[in-house]
């Protein structure tokens, strides 16, 4: 109990406050860099040729040498790009891979950089506020859609990508959505209960 109680003194809130700002900032950074090496072809997928299949491939390899697919990214869904008989995958496919990795990793850095709001405002002391519900609020909202709407954005951009692509891919999304809605209630949650104190506390004020 004393050791709770000492996490939860303020001396030792505000630092830790300020350290998970910088924290969500390096979060928003490698997503970002990530979201470029996506860019860049340095995504992994199943590939499935008529020569063979091959797993944690990646367009921007010329071989299947495993010593070519250092930096690579993957969303933790599973990708299959078909070729069959054809010489290699056309672009159509990796602009497809590259648009659902974005549309993975958008929602996450808006999500970071709402809860960075957050932690800055603690680190001020600024804890009960209408600024923390809100961004609370929006963080919250951000995971909730993207694990509600996110998976069926990917189908449909694999489904656009087969539509204008010789070679084939399907992609299994979705797994994660359970694991994303909980925490993302609870932020939302966490919001109104911070939202009704700061309505509580301005009654009280008026009031005295």
């Amino acid at each position: 109990m004393k050791f709770i109680q000492k996490l939860m003194d303020e001396r030792f809130a505000r630092p830790a406050a300020k350290f998970m700002k910088f924290a969500c900032y390096f979060l928003i950074v490698f997503c970002t860099l990530c979201t470029v090496l996506s860019f860049m072809g340095r995504q992994t997928f199943f590939l499935h040729t008529s020569t063979g299949n091959f797993e944690h491939a990646i367009y921007a390899e010329e071989d299947h040498d495993p010593s070519s697919r250092g930096m690579t990214v993957q969303m933790g869904d599973d990708i299959h790009v078909l070729i069959g008989d054809a010489d290699q995958i056309d672009l159509a496919i990796q602009i497809g891979l590259s648009l659902m990795y974005a549309v993975h990793t958008v929602p996450i850095m808006l999500a970071f950089w709402f809860l960075s709001c957050v932690f800055s405002n603690i680190h001020k002391g600024q804890i009960f506020t209408e600024k923390n519900a809100s961004y609370l609020l929006y963080y919250g909202l951000i995971q909730f859609g993207a694990a509600v709407f996110v998976p069926f954005i990917k189908l449909l951009i694999c489904w656009l990508t087969n539509q204008a692509s010789d070679n084939r891919m399907s992609i299994s999304t979705g797994q994660a959505m359970f694991n994303m809605l909980i925490p993302s209630i609870a932020f939302i949650v966490a919001a109104y209960i911070i939202h009704y104190g700061v309505h509580l506390q301005d009654e009280v004020d008026h009031t005295l």
